[in-house]
């Protein structure tokens, strides 16, 4: 297949374009940075500067929309929520008019999301037909879908991917968390009892070549099987570095130094991968200390 990917050089985008190259694609990916991302990226790939002198993508059989600013990396002024909006929606919207001036349009968009979309809901069971709670959050992923579902037709099927954290070697949350785990000033963060909606790299890149390769359309919890409370993911990390993990951030002490943001940390949400699932899907990794034992030895 020929895939366009934006977000080639984030963390889900590096380990999934050598999958891709070995199954035998083709990829090009968007980047803002051509010189940078050909130090990131395996030589085969196609680098393309922005998507402003393109007018359409047929030669294209797939594009795989993973482009945003990271969420979690600063407070969230009214600028920043600003960049993380347009960060996100406006690339999306290049894609989807792109996709639809196309005569030979490519045969799927699979396009980012978050499990932020449903916000902070508690000790509810969040499944893809759970309505959500009304935030920021919400706001930012649910204008994201509603952008992307607009390439939909019947030539061209949309897929959602509401993702969870993701556990990957070198990058993500546990590239923040690993250095204070491993001097032993890691522990739970407010009460320790909010849900962390988690999945490994593998069931991510494996989630997302699924889709790829079955007649399958809107939004998918890309999440594992068995979220965990916040508490047991501290404990059972502690565990996995043989450190101990009892220096609790208390709740005050992170809304002082996040803000607003805060409820990336202090929140979550108990979600479950039901469509995943149900389309006949298999996760390699159910157990959080295994995951993270493979992910932190990688």
């Amino acid at each position: 297949m020929q895939i366009l990917i934006t977000g080639g050089t984030g963390l889900i985008g590096r380990h999934l374009i050598p999958r891709l190259l070995e199954l035998g694609h083709a990829v090009t990916v968007v980047t803002r940075s051509p010189a940078k991302a050909q130090q990131r990226l395996d030589a085969r790939v196609t680098l393309w500067k922005g998507l402003n002198d393109r007018t359409h993508l047929n030669e294209f059989d797939a594009v795989i929309n993973l482009a945003g600013e990271p969420i979690a990396d600063k407070r969230w002024s009214e600028e920043q929520k600003q960049r993380l909006c347009n960060s996100r929606w406006q690339i999306t919207q290049q894609l989807v008019d792109l996709i639809k001036a196309s005569d030979t349009p490519p045969q799927v968009l699979i396009s980012g999301s978050a499990a932020g979309y449903y916000g902070d809901l508690g000790e509810v069971v969040v499944t893809e037909e759970e309505p959500p709670h009304n935030e920021f959050t919400h706001k930012l992923c649910a204008r994201w879908e509603q952008i992307a579902c607009e390439a939909q037709s019947d030539r061209t099927r949309v897929c959602l991917l509401r993702t969870g954290v993701v556990f990957a070697p070198q990058g993500g949350i546990l590239g923040k968390l690993l250095p204070l785990f491993r001097l032993g000033l890691g522990g739970p963060i407010g009460n320790g009892r909010q849900y962390l909606a988690w999945i490994h790299i593998d069931d991510m890149l494996n989630g997302i070549l699924w889709l790829l390769d079955n007649d399958l359309c809107g939004p998918f919890n890309m999440v594992s099987p068995y979220p965990v409370r916040n508490e047991q993911f501290a404990h059972t990390l502690g565990h996995v570095l043989h450190r101990p993990a009892i220096m609790r951030a208390p709740a005050f002490a992170v809304r002082l130094m996040m803000g607003e943001s805060s409820v990336l940390v202090l929140g979550g949400q108990r979600a479950l991968p039901k469509r995943l699932e149900a389309a006949g899907f298999a996760f390699r990794w159910y157990d959080l200390e295994e995951a993270l034992g493979d992910v932190v030895t990688s």
